[in-house]
């Protein structure tokens, strides 16, 4: 019976993600990749921590590929929210750079186990080019969501921008990108320093000279 309402749902390319246990099923990878990896997070394994049947995870998302990809797209929905709602009130360059620190500083804060999926999937996408379109779309998301926002702020006499607002934007997730992997790898590093330098990096991107 499932592999028949699974074959249905793959002919008409239905997937009902917004129910309550493609929820949990997503949670449960989450954290069955940042605890173990990607390779180790089977649907055996996922389909308990989410108390759901493996068919059910066969019915709603047909590979682990397309399960890890629903996790990737979740995140970014996620984190794309919170950064809209942290600039939406930005009226300084002061204003935005809290807010982009803030941002910066809760995905930081976060259990390393959502932190670590994102590494884990980097290293999956190697093998996975489902996989790999996701996260290029991901990082594409957020590149083009921060520069997009950038602008507007720009536009409103709020900032100027040192550069083109997309160049400024991967500039502003590199950075992140770089302190967050050096920090997972060294949760005792002293970053205060290089944290305050990356401010007046950050100051200088959002504020060019006249």
């Amino acid at each position: 019976m499932v592999g028949e309402v699974e074959a249905s749902a793959v002919r008409s390319g239905e997937r009902r993600l917004d129910g309550d246990k493609a929820r949990r099923i997503i949670q449960a990878m989450r954290k069955s990749v940042g605890q173990r990896g990607a390779a180790a997070s089977t649907f055996d394994r996922v389909a308990r921590e989410a108390g759901v049947s493996r068919g059910l995870l066969h019915y709603y998302f047909g590979s682990k590929e397309r399960l890890l990809a629903e996790v990737v797209r979740h995140d970014c929905e996620v984190r794309l929210e919170q950064l809209d709602k942290r600039l939406a009130g930005a009226t300084t360059v002061e204003d935005v750079v809290k807010a982009l620190v803030e941002q910066l500083e809760a995905f930081l804060g976060e259990d390393p186990e959502n932190q670590a999926v994102i590494y884990e999937l980097l290293s999956a996408s190697r093998r996975s080019p489902e996989i790999r379109a996701e996260l290029a779309q991901l990082y594409r998301r957020w590149r083009d969501h921060l520069a997009q926002a950038l602008r507007e702020k720009e536009e409103q006499g709020v900032l100027r921008l040192a550069g083109d607002p997309e160049a400024v934007a991967s500039v502003l997730y590199a950075l992140a990108d770089g302190m967050g992997i050096q920090l997972l790898a060294d949760p005792d590093w002293d970053s205060s320093k290089v944290f305050e330098f990356g401010m007046r990096m950050l100051r200088d991107l959002l504020a060019a000279p006249a």
